[in-house]
């Protein structure tokens, strides 16, 4: 059964200025094209996987979502609220209903607050939530997130890797949101953590009927995690499917490529070709599809020169390839 849409993403782009002042900026016009066209929807208690190189916008596309970073072009809708032209005073109520968990939680915490401080200042901006009992909700908090109490008034250098990134987690559950962007949540902790973190964040969504965006590199996780995955290249997602569909039968080269780096415990498994080259600038991205340059599968001068259209299969998947365009 189809899942209510929660969060509608729609010809999203993001281009930042490079360098210089203003005044150079006004003529050579020269952008890093961080994020070019994407459009997604997420269901309402599902989780979608964006995943890609570094550099590819998976990050930005977060922030955009979050109203971290404003988008050059294109609308986010949450319920059917565009919130890309919220103001400041607007957007307050609606950071309620949105977190965000970052990628680093030693950089993203402020080293000279307390757990207990860290995690109550969201619940201190939205006064009117939880209002005369902000004690129990903290340690309620700390006991849905396995943070022990004693952990209170403890600083984020007295905890491990593991324990402050639950911090993070505990952070942005406490105003208790419908919405949360995991952007890389488990990429700097140890393997062995990862997935405490991981069972943590499933168990969490089945108990409170959480949505996510699962931003990361690491296929494996996004495999475990996630409904469906969108595959980004150079700010433009060339594959979205169903998570099963996609690791089954990848039909984008650059999915087929990403997934061939995977390594595989079954040696009697088929193996794909490994992606070669480097990415391309985002200052200057490739005419026509932007991965051309590196594609294994190009068909000639149409993928050098047009750019592919997103082209719906039959099975629903969206890819963005002249292989499957008309």
């Amino acid at each position: 059964m189809e899942k209510a849409e929660l969060v509608r993403v729609h010809n999203l782009v993001k281009h930042f200025p490079v360098g210089g002042d203003w005044f150079a900026q006004l003529f050579e016009r020269r952008v890093v094209h961080a994020v070019d066209g994407a459009s997604f929807t997420i269901g309402r208690g599902a989780t979608m996987g964006l995943v890609g190189e570094s550099g590819s916008g998976k990050t930005t596309v977060g922030r955009m979502i979050a109203r971290l970073v404003r988008p050059t072009e294109g609308r986010v809708l949450f319920e059917d609220i565009d919130i890309t032209g919220l103001s400041h005073n607007e957007l307050l109520p609606w950071r309620r209903r949105v977190q965000m968990i970052f990628q680093d939680p030693s950089t993203s915490l402020n080293r000279r607050k307390t757990v207990g401080q860290i995690i109550s200042e969201p619940l201190k901006i939205h006064r009117d939530v939880y209002r005369g009992r902000l004690e129990d909700r903290l340690r309620e908090i700390m006991e849905m997130t396995g943070l022990p109490g004693r952990f209170l008034n403890r600083y984020p250098h007295e905890l491990s890797g593991g324990q402050r990134q639950r911090v993070g987690i505990a952070r942005a559950l406490s105003v208790d949101p419908e919405f949360i962007i995991c952007d890389e949540p488990v990429t700097a902790l140890d393997v062995s953590i990862q997935a405490q973190i991981i069972n943590l964040l499933l168990d969490l969504q089945q108990r409170l009927g959480l949505t996510y965006l699962f931003i990361a590199h690491d296929l494996s996780i996004v495999k475990h995690m996630s409904d469906s995955i969108a595959v980004m290249y150079l700010g433009q997602i060339m594959e979205h499917a169903p998570a099963r569909q996609l690791f089954e039968e990848p039909r984008h080269p650059y999915t087929r490529s990403l997934l061939a780096a995977v390594p595989r415990l079954d040696p009697e498994s088929p193996r794909r070709k490994a992606l070669g080259g480097e990415v391309p600038s985002p200052i200057t991205p490739p005419s026509g599809c932007r991965f051309h340059p590196r594609c294994p599968e190009k068909i000639g001068r149409i993928c050098e020169e047009r750019e592919p259209p997103e082209t719906v299969l039959p099975d629903g998947r969206r890819v963005k390839c002249h292989l499957y365009g008309s």
